[in-house]
């Protein structure tokens, strides 16, 4: 699992090491594990040349450092200065290190600024690199980028390898605030630990390739802000069957899903959770897709009975009129009164009304998100609202709900009402973007639910094994839904037989 940790943390843990080691040892460290990288990806594309984008921070004295190191190594290397004033405003140590090493330096110049000779020169360094260091801003930064550092980042070259030290320049260090005027990187090089922007929506598109430097700082008793599952942690989580186990112990899902109008929505959705490898479905719905049940998935129990957890939603309308529709209606409304526990997607949102005591999993998307917040909040929310700041809203909806809340997503949050760290996912190809990508989702995260997870850890997992199945699926492709419903089988088998844990 990856572990993100905030400002607060990472200070605190910092400050910690650093009265335990002489001064500046770990800021050496660090430069030493950036410019091992650097010279890396100048070797990868053959380059020569690199400048560092220096703040007055310790990302910049980080830079300079390592921008000494490169010309040891054999590179040509310059530094610009961002700073207003100048050499006075960076790292001292690390200037006179990279002065003594052969560096160019350069003190950036706005464009209005008499000195225009300064302001051409150090653009023109920036734009004729081959990689390019961002040491402009680090944790202590604000969302956006000043006219001066805008401009020198407007002028890297689009061929130039752009390493962000610590996090790109212009992102919100939690990422939680979205901001137009930033770095984006192809790569960041962060110490320690991730930080909460290079896992969440927020920052994690600028962030591109994330390579953590171990530097000799302790996280181990420090609770993460973000955590994040990976493809090793699925075989820990996942509910792999033993001998003693049979169909009932390995979990019941009741589903009701599907009606006249979207009918298929009941088949994905039952289909994804047979083949995550649930116990039993019992589903409950109207004729038309209780017959293409039947047909798709003859394993499937046809009507109500004893269960462990409950999916509701997918192609539900609540609104249908018929006695079948009425008796789906009522299967939906008695699973959320009762005391087991319930994922609620699409159709069945518009049901919850306040809050359950059980364990209740919620998986809107953007616009399910703020139909839900505009009706259970104060304020009206638009989808745009949700979109600007997912991580805001969903906090907002797991408090008002008492909900575990999965917010659909290029990267998927998980939030769940009390303290624990937010769960962030990013595994899906963007072909899953289709009708009815979400109805196996659900299907797959209610397996998950049945067989005992938790609310965090089914919805969690879920979302990486419905995003991995995607991507084998696709090929670099369209995917068409059912065919994703059908790659989670073989994509568990592929992840559990990768770590050895097929339960054989």
């Amino acid at each position: 699992m990856i572990h993100a940790h905030s400002v607060t943390s990472v200070r605190a843990a910092e400050a910690a090491a650093m009265a335990e080691l002489p001064d500046g040892e770990l800021m050496r460290r660090a430069a030493q594990g950036l410019a091992e990288v650097a010279a890396a990806r100048l070797d990868d594309c053959e380059g020569s040349t690199a400048v560092a984008l220096i703040g007055g921070g310790d990302n910049g004295g980080d830079a300079l450092y390592a921008a000494a190191l490169l010309i040891e190594a054999g590179f040509a290397c310059a530094a610009v200065l961002v700073p207003e004033n100048g050499r006075e405003g960076v790292h001292r140590g690390a200037l006179e290190e990279a002065e003594r090493q052969g560096v160019n330096i350069v003190v950036a110049a706005d464009d209005d600024d008499e000195d225009t000779g300064h302001a051409t020169e150090s653009l023109a360094l920036v734009a004729e690199a081959d990689l390019v260091l961002d040491g402009i801003v680090g944790i202590g930064g604000h969302p956006g980028l000043r006219t001066r550092a805008s401009a020198l980042v407007d002028a890297i070259d689009d061929d130039a390898w752009v390493i962000a030290v610590d996090l790109a320049s212009g992102l919100d260090p939690a990422g939680e605030v979205a901001a137009d005027d930033t770095v984006w990187a192809d790569e960041t090089v962060t110490f320690g630990t991730p930080k909460p922007v290079h896992l969440l929506p927020a920052g994690e598109p600028a962030s591109g390739r994330l390579t953590v430097i171990d530097i000799g700082v302790d996280f181990s008793e420090r609770q993460a802000a973000v955590e994040r599952l990976v493809w090793d942690d699925v075989a820990a989580l996942w509910p792999v069957p033993g001998p003693s186990d049979d169909k009932y112990s390995r979990g019941v899902l009741g589903v009701v899903a599907g009606g006249e109008s979207y009918a298929g929505a009941a088949v994905l959705c039952v289909t994804a959770a047979l083949e995550a490898g649930v116990g039993m479905v019992r589903y409950v719905g109207t004729p038309t897709p209780t017959g293409l049940v039947r047909a798709a998935a003859p394993e499937a129990v046809i009507g109500s009975g004893q269960v462990q957890a409950w999916v509701l939603g997918p192609g539900f309308d609540p609104d249908a009129d018929g006695e079948q529709a009425h008796s789906q209606f009522r299967a939906a409304h008695d699973a959320l009164a009762s005391e087991l526990p319930v994922v609620v997607d699409a159709g069945a949102l518009g049901l919850l009304d306040g809050t359950r005591t059980a364990v209740t999993l919620i998986t809107p998307h953007a616009g399910e998100a703020a139909t839900l917040l505009s009706r259970l909040g104060s304020v009206e929310v638009t989808r745009a609202d949700v979109e600007a700041g997912p991580l805001e809203h969903a906090r907002e909806l797991a408090a008002l709900t008492n909900a575990t809340v999965l917010l659909k997503g290029s990267t998927t949050l998980v939030v769940s009402p009390d303290e624990k760290p937010v769960r962030s996912q990013a595994d899906a190809t963007p072909w899953l973007a289709t009708a009815g990508s979400g109805d196996v989702l659900a299907g797959v995260v209610g397996a998950l639910l049945a067989s005992g997870l938790s609310a965090a850890d089914a919805g969690s997992l879920g979302a990486l094994v419905h995003g991995v199945a995607g991507n084998r699926v696709s090929g670099g492709g369209p995917v068409r839904a059912l065919a994703l419903a059908h790659g989670i089988r073989p994509t568990v088998a592929h992840l559990l037989v990768r770590a050895g844990s097929t339960g054989h």
